[in-house]
Parts: structure tokens; sequence; C-alpha cells
């Protein structure tokens, strides 16, 4: 069975620097004064796996996401978040190691790529490849 293993981004939203959030325990819990970017986390697990409702997004346009700037910080030209799946423990001598990276990245030009393992992919690809292993927005689990 995967595992949700770590979450990377960079550019996203509040998210300026590289952020990594890694995901050791049975139970994590994100927790912090009002506008400090929870939420965005969320976002970002949603639109790494293909979201493309801007409004999902909490935003007016595709565009939002990526960083726009803040007191002392330029905006950024590009958004990219990677999901890390990794093969939990106890799933069997019968089940390879599976490792799997999702990267979703979005340009100020509109442009656009989707990555698997660092291949660059389709949408269709990631929602497939989601779909195998249970995830997604048809599945409603992230």
């Amino acid at each position: 069975m995967l595992r949700l293993e770590k979450l990377e981004m960079i550019g996203f939203k509040s998210f300026f620097s590289r952020t990594e959030f890694h995901f050791d325990q049975a139970i994590t819990a994100v927790v912090g004064p009002n506008g400090c970017g929870k939420s965005n986390i969320g976002d970002a697990l949603n639109w790494v796996i293909g979201e493309q409702s801007v409004k999902s997004l909490r935003g007016d346009r595709m565009e939002d996401v990526i960083f726009n700037g803040s007191e002392g910080r330029k905006p950024l030209g590009m958004a990219e978040v990677s999901l890390h799946l990794k093969n939990g423990a106890g799933s069997g001598a019968d089940q390879p190691d599976e490792n799997i990276v999702i990267t979703r990245r979005l340009f100020r030009s509109g442009e656009s790529e989707y990555l698997i393992n660092g291949e660059r992919s389709r949408l269709k690809d990631i929602q497939e490849e989601l779909a195998r292993i249970n995830i997604g927005s048809g599945v409603y689990s992230i």
C-alpha cells in the first residue's frame, strides 16, 4: 500500500521558498494562526493530483497559485508541487518496492508541466496512475 511520504512546494501560493512536509507518523496535524498558509497545504495536495477548478483552489484564475510577491519578496514566475508516495511497510514480499513522485508546475506564461518520477507526462497519465493506486478526486481520498 502506498502512503504519502513527503510534499514539496516552491512558489505555491504563500510558500515562496522550497518547503517540505514529511509525513512520517500515522497522524499528522498542521496547526497555526489564521493566515499562516494551513489551507494552502490542502490546496497544494489537490492541485498536484490534477485539480482544474480554480474556485476549488480558492482563486480567480490558475495563475493565482503562483507566489505573487510580498513585502521584500518579488513575485515568482513558477509554482511547483511534488507529491512523494512510498510503498508502506508491511506490504508483503509479493509487492515490489514502489516509489512515485508526481510533480506539477505552472508558469506565469500559462504553460504547465506534469511529471511522474521526473518524466514529462500528461494530466491523463497522472490521473490514471493515481486511479491505479486509489487516489484522486474520483475516490475522494488524499
